[in-house]
């Protein structure tokens, strides 16, 4: 790796794996990026010890969704370790109300119900409705859920349902910090994102617009790479 190189170490979120950043990836060549297996983890001190494995030992911690809140929970029990911070699409104070809920349906169905995969509604809660019939994006979701499957998506909700809020403690990361985020996200609160923006002390926000040349919901690695990737690459421009 030369000098031009910088290290991402990429957290996915629930139910997903490195392809969550396949359309991202090749907008950031140049870059050296990192994967943590976070599918691996079958319990919440599990999912820590993977961060830890597999991120630099100063690293630039980049996470979507569920990995946006790990890494928010990794930077305040690890502030030494954190070079810069890309959070996407989550907050740091864990679940809306209706997410939960949702969750705790799944669950009981899951228990109960073999898992073939997302269904159309579920569809419609993570993508921009613009989205809901691009195969490029629906398809790599759909693969990620079918193989990733049950087993994964039930440890991932049953351990991660219950959400320490950390909006108290965001004043003690002094690094820089990306947020990036979807005005049409229907689980990310764009307010809570706004909110944590002005409670770090080095922090720069991105928000997307509804009607924006690339419309987001939640995925925003899948339905934004070009606007995800311009910011990242303002945000750590290469040597």
């Amino acid at each position: 790796m030369t000098d031009r190189n910088i290290r991402l170490d990429l957290i996915p979120g629930t139910l997903c794996d490195e392809r969550m950043w396949s359309r991202v990836a090749p907008l950031l060549d140049g870059f050296d990026l990192q994967h943590v297996p976070l599918h691996k983890a079958r319990t919440r001190e599990q999912m820590r010890e993977l961060i830890a494995a597999h991120s630099a030992p100063k690293t630039n911690l980049v996470g979507f969704s569920l990995g946006a809140y790990l890494a928010v929970e990794y930077a305040v029990a690890h502030p030494e370790r954190i070079e810069t911070l890309v959070l996407i699409a989550n907050s740091c104070k864990g679940l809306l109300p209706a997410e939960v809920e949702a969750r705790k349906r799944i669950v009981a169905m899951l228990e109960k119900n073999a898992y073939s995969g997302m269904t159309r509604h579920r569809l419609r809660e993570l993508l921009a409705p613009a989205h809901l019939e691009d195969t490029s994006i629906t398809g790599v979701i759909q693969d990620m859920a079918v193989d990733l499957g049950k087993e994964v998506l039930l440890a991932q909700f049953t351990t991660t349902i219950d959400r320490v809020d950390y909006m108290d403690r965001l004043h003690e990361l002094p690094f820089p910090v990306l947020i990036v985020g979807a005005e049409g996200d229907q689980l990310a609160d764009a307010d809570d994102l706004r909110a944590m923006a002005a409670l770090l002390p080095n922090a720069r926000l991105h928000m997307i617009a509804e009607d924006a040349e690339e419309p987001s919901g939640h995925m925003v690695p899948l339905e934004a790479p070009v606007t995800l990737a311009a910011q990242m690459r303002e945000f750590l421009p290469l040597a």
